[in-house]
């Protein structure tokens, strides 16, 4: 859209033929520290505008999230979804480790198979409707010839799929991007096998990446993949309330819809600002969000070992300032607060805020192929999730051809469970503030959920007979 007037928000008010424009409340009326008034933009400057309708009923549309997802509720599941396709899966017992470590130079497809207890076997059967995308924003973009490239080189000992099935979006020309390659190269290599769709919405929102956009097209699609994992996050104090709750309440939508969205739980540790006068840490959305699964990071206790797992320190964690507390977590959470003897002072964080993460995967050490060039060493909870994401789409593979809907959202099943299925990561602190007090510490894990690692990474046998059932 071209404006060849001032641009004065979402709707134009003219005062006396001159512009008049009011920021939503929470945002700053004056510039922040750093930036400069370069004076008015070109009028024939190219601006984009989404109009968010205010929602209604969000009241009723929470307690039916809550309703679909509560394996208590007589509403979860129940009554005949589909007859089970043939096929050759079958769910299998748990292996037996010998605890023998296996010697890696970074992490592969075959190297998360081995952790997480995956057999050549654990793949998809091909004969569901089942599927799996992920999400990219600015301007990152994949390439189907990394894609081939990094299943020829690592995915040698299991079925897979070597193209994407399906591009939602404009997909760029230029160079791939190591987010979207990491992301789309570890989705399709966890969830083998599995059909996988890419959305790609390059524009962004303030700056930042335009979920509300990437959202309004799931909510216009009637068929949409069971399993969703995005990469991508800011800070909760750089987008204004209205925005988030909007946001929020697509995310609700999503889950009454029976989709899992799983968010990285960022790269920051607990976050670090100095407010009023006095450091706080500083939370991530969408990570902070109640209606999605977050996921946090982990690193080998060797690195060159399959070993135990441990915290890795980038992880981020903490307590929403702008969402309460799901009451699906406040157990978990209230036994993490009393029992933890690493607790950072409580005027670090809001205690009765959503907690995150949930859960955990690997998220150091990847290997990843881009623009044709293996790169080694690529880490971030941009790893761990689309790996976790890939896991819950076998496990739905499973559901599907035994007769059963997928998991959708899985955090009130996954809380109630404590955590059944994942490995417990007990050992290991996240970076926060460098300052006196806290001297870079946030959290540090535990046993149960905690907010660095949540409940813990998976183990896939474990968590599949866990989440098979109703």
């Amino acid at each position: 859209m071209r404006l060849r007037s001032c641009f004065l928000g979402l709707l134009a008010l003219f005062v006396a033929g001159k512009c008049s424009y009011s920021p939503e409340p929470d945002q700053q009326r004056t510039l922040p520290p750093g930036w400069v008034s370069l004076g008015r933009v070109d009028s024939e400057e190219e601006l984009s505008l989404t109009f968010a309708l205010r929602q209604q009923n969000v009241g009723r549309l929470s307690e039916l999230v809550q309703a679909v997802s509560d394996p208590g509720s007589p509403r979860y599941v129940g009554g005949l979804h589909r007859f089970p396709p043939t096929s050759s899966l079958r769910q299998r017992p748990e292996p037996q480790t010998s605890g023998t470590a296996g010697l890696h130079f970074g992490v592969t497809p075959s190297v998360i198979r081995q952790r997480y207890n995956l057999t050549a076997q654990d793949v998809g059967s091909g004969t569901t409707n089942n599927s799996q995308a992920c999400a990219q924003f600015l301007e990152q973009y994949f390439h189907d010839s990394d894609l081939a490239e990094f299943m020829r080189l690592f995915g040698g000992n299991f079925a897979h799929q070597a193209s994407v099935a399906r591009v939602v979006g404009q997909q760029g020309r230029g160079r791939a991007g190591i987010e979207a390659s990491l992301d789309v190269e570890y989705l399709m290599s966890a969830g083998a096998n599995i059909s996988t769709w890419v959305y790609s919405s390059p524009g962004r929102h303030e700056s930042q990446e335009p979920f509300l956009e990437w959202l309004l097209v799931l909510s216009n699609e009637s068929a949409l993949p069971h399993v969703h994992t995005v990469s991508y996050g800011d800070d909760e104090d750089s987008l204004s309330s209205a925005y988030i709750q909007r946001v929020n309440t697509e995310f609700m939508k999503a889950a009454a819809r029976g989709l899992t969205l799983l968010f990285a739980s960022g790269d920051s540790g607990a976050g670090c600002w100095f407010v009023s006068g006095r450091y706080q840490f500083r939370p991530s959305f969408p990570a902070s969000s109640p209606y999605v699964t977050t996921v946090g990071g982990t690193s080998f206790q060797n690195p060159f070992r399959v070993t135990n797992e441990i915290v890795d320190y980038i992880s981020g964690g903490g307590f929403s300032n702008v969402f309460p507390q799901p009451s699906y977590q406040e157990e978990a959470v209230a036994q993490f607060l009393s029992s933890s003897p690493h607790l950072p002072p409580s005027s670090y964080f809001n205690a009765s805020g959503r907690a995150y993460p949930d859960v955990a995967a690997l998220s150091d050490g990847y290997w990843v192929v881009s623009n044709s060039v293996p790169i080694p060493w690529v880490s971030g909870t941009s790893a761990s999730t689309p790996v976790f994401g890939g896991l819950l789409s076998l496990i739905n593979e499973h559901r599907i051809l035994s007769g059963r809907p997928p998991l959708g959202f899985l955090n009130p099943r996954l809380y109630k469970q404590r955590g059944a299925g994942l490995f417990d990561v007990t050992r290991g602190c996240h970076e926060s503030c460098l300052n006196e007090e806290v001297q870079g510490q946030g959290f540090c894990s535990g046993p149960g959920w905690d907010p660095v690692t949540g409940w813990g990474t998976p183990n896939f046998p474990a968590l599949l007979k866990t989440l098979i059932n109703p």
